[in-house]
This record gives structure tokens, sequence and C-alpha cells, in this order.
């Protein structure tokens, strides 16, 4: 399969965000959030949003941020 790619802007985080991201992962197991310089272009943002999104989606997924890029990925089982 391939990966899926979403956008996060200046409203950041919202409701609607994690439903289309929740929508994503039923056709991928993989998705790469390009966060754009509206919503902040720095370290420290792109961290925070990294761990609100897995905050929201529960312990079945794991980030890893590379540049201004989170890759997020679904697990069959919770991860610690």
């Amino acid at each position: 399969m391939t990966q899926g790619q979403i956008q996060l802007g200046k409203q950041g985080i919202t409701q609607n965000f994690i439903i289309t991201l929740k929508h994503h992962f039923n056709k991928y197991n993989n998705v790469k959030v390009h966060v754009l310089k509206s919503a902040g272009h720095n370290k420290e943002d792109i961290k925070k949003y990294s761990e609100e999104i897995l905050d929201r989606l529960g312990k079945n997924y794991s980030a890893k941020i590379i540049g201004f890029s989170i890759f997020i990925k679904r697990w069959r089982k919770e991860q610690r």
C-alpha cells in the first residue's frame, strides 16, 4: 500500500482534521502529515502537534518527525 498524505494548516488540530486522518487510516497504514508554515514552522510546534495527534488517535499509533512532516503509523497492537 502507498502512503496517505494530509496537510495541517493554520486552524491546527481540529475535530474535522482528526476525522479526516482516521478516514485515511481506513485505506492506508501510514499517513504523512505535512505541517504548513501558517501552522507554525518550528520544531517545538511540530512536536506538540505530533503529541496531540497521538493522544487523540490512541495507543495503536506511533509518530516520527522528519523535517516539517509527521509520519504516523498504525499498528495492530497497542504501542508502549
